[in-house]
């Protein structure tokens, strides 16, 4: 026997999972390492130069002013460089593997689980 669901009941799980996912280990770390990120002077003056210089890189590529934008597009990889090298941008760039992969397992799990219940029900139903 199916029991069925209003969309009130199913948003209303949704947001008990949702807050049971803001829990689990990788998100928490992620949010640790994002208010890191978000702290540290050096990493968002390196992130605001580079979005600066792909601005630039814009408007040098629709110009069409090829020696100028090759050598902003240098500039933008020595930054990028730079910041990766830097021991909490890595760790949050790691943090958000772990969160994606993390979230990925758990839409997984939820979609073989409804495709399951669906395959079930199909076979179930009288012809």
């Amino acid at each position: 026997m199916n029991k069925s669901y209003s969309t009130e009941d199913i948003l209303a799980r949704a947001r008990k999972i949702a807050d049971h996912l803001a829990s689990a280990e990788p998100i928490r770390f992620y949010k640790q390492a994002e208010t890191k990120i978000s702290a540290n002077q050096k990493v968002q003056r390196l992130i605001d130069e580079i979005k600066k210089l792909q601005k630039e890189s814009v408007n040098l590529q629709h110009f069409q002013k090829h020696e100028a934008y090759r050598q902003n597009e240098e500039k933008i990889d020595r930054l990028q460089a730079e910041l990766n090298a830097i021991p909490v941008v890595q760790e949050f760039r790691q943090s958000q593997e772990d969160v994606n992969d993390f979230l990925q397992l758990m839409v997984n799990l939820m979609s073989k689980r409804i495709g399951g219940e669906a395959q079930q029900t199909e076979t179930r139903k009288p012809e």
